[in-house]
């Protein structure tokens, strides 16, 4: 008989199971890619914060903390954007790529900030240089107090909230920084929005793929 503690390697390094109790659902392939970038950009002295768009459990931006914490840095904050009650209805009218989606009805999707915040806690890595953005991305992030970013990472589902997060934080990542978008690979929607958004503003830098589901590209000019 199987043990209930069993896992597919290969599975949990692509994220394709869902661990019950996991922090995050990304798998491992695309953890080390946030290692990858964040660890660059310091590395090269790339100025800006670091935020994550789309959190669930807040597992990515915990990680995300602790690397700035196992390397010292003290002068970056990790963002943490996230309605923190699931994802919106989708609006067809103004979005048609969205129509027909049901994010907003999967109830293990809403995760309180509460709970987010515990989690950061849990590892020791809840201070001020964890900073929340409760809300739709389309209310929190354009007035966002945020100057200069390094990473951006966008784990948003919808071509609505994909696009309301580039534009909103795009325009603030440095040259040299990152963007991460976690379900290009997998959700038509996400992939429209990213490359309409791509298309619409001039930018060419390539897009390399993590795993099935994730991509990056590095922002060059």
């Amino acid at each position: 008989m199987e043990s209930p503690n069993s896992f597919n390697l290969q599975a949990r390094i692509e994220g394709r199971d869902w661990p019950e109790s996991a922090f995050t659902m990304i798998g491992l392939a695309r953890l080390n890619n946030v290692q990858y970038c964040v660890e660059d950009v310091i590395r090269n002295g790339v100025p800006g914060d670091l935020i994550e768009a789309g959190v669930w459990r807040g597992g990515a931006s915990i990680f995300m903390r602790g690397i700035l914490k196992a390397h010292g840095i003290t002068d970056r904050i990790v963002w943490v954007a996230d309605s923190f009650s699931g994802l919106p209805p989708a609006n067809p009218d103004k979005y048609p790529a969205d129509d027909g989606d049901i994010h907003h009805t999967i109830d293990i999707l809403r995760v309180p900030l509460e709970e987010v915040r515990s989690n950061f806690a849990t590892f020791d890595l809840l201070d001020d240089k964890v900073q929340f953005l409760k809300g739709w991305f389309s209310e929190t992030l354009p007035a966002a107090p945020i100057s200069r970013l390094a990473v951006l990472r966008i784990d948003a589902d919808m071509y609505e909230s994909t696009l309301d997060a580039l534009t909103s934080v795009y325009p603030k990542l440095s040259v040299g920084g990152y963007v991460i978008i976690d379900d290009y690979g997998v959700l038509p929607p996400c992939k429209a929005a990213v490359d309409d958004y791509r298309a619409a503003n001039g930018i060419d830098d390539t897009i390399i793929s993590v795993d099935r589901c994730g991509v990056f590209w590095k922002r060059s000019s």
